[in-house]
């Protein structure tokens, strides 16, 4: 991805901007899956992911990487996880019980990250099973699986709120280990 960022850095491509145009991705995305089109969905999901890769590969290449770049990009990402969820069940592929158990999962997560690193004095509080690729990967999964399977996309918000409730668990405890308390 380097010589890529690279060639992208040197036309001007700002680092940020990617950050944007990979979470605008996610309106059509959402708008998708809504319409019951999971498959066509999925392949703007995967667009949208590699063009937020490009912004990371862009800010190494260029030497313009930053805090708020960094933050922009976690905040962004959150936009677009919220938005496949609310897509997935917008188009009747999982009931809304199971949308909002993926939804407070994957919400407390991150703000169990972001608690563990702030308020806890963390540097880093990245353990636990489910980081966004995973969660991308099983919205994929389901969404190639429904046309053989119509239960496919219920089951993958099943897992992604289960595994993302784990990784508060996981982080939790992470936090306890080292920052200390009882």
């Amino acid at each position: 991805m380097v010589p890529l960022g690279l060639a992208l850095g040197n036309a001007g491509i700002n680092p940020n901007a990617l950050s944007v145009v990979a979470a605008l991705l996610a309106v059509p995305t959402a708008l998708l899956y809504a319409r019951g089109l999971p498959l066509v969905g999925a392949s703007v999901v995967l667009c949208s992911a590699f063009v937020d890769m490009l912004d990371g590969a862009v800010a190494r290449a260029t030497g313009r990487v930053s805090r708020f770049g960094a933050v922009l990009d976690h905040v962004l990402d959150r936009y677009v996880e919220y938005a496949l969820v609310i897509g997935v069940v917008a188009g009747g592929f999982a009931g809304w019980f199971w949308g909002v158990f993926a939804l407070i999962g994957m919400i407390l997560a991150s703000y169990s990250r972001a608690a563990a690193e702030s308020v806890g004095g963390l540097e880093e509080c990245t353990v636990g099973i489910a980081e966004r690729q995973e969660k991308l990967l099983v919205i994929l999964a389901g969404s190639f699986l429904v046309v053989l399977w119509s239960s496919a996309l219920e089951y993958a918000m099943i897992l992604i709120g289960a595994l993302s409730h784990v990784t508060v668990i996981q982080r939790l405890l992470y936090a306890k280990k080292k920052a200390g308390g009882s």
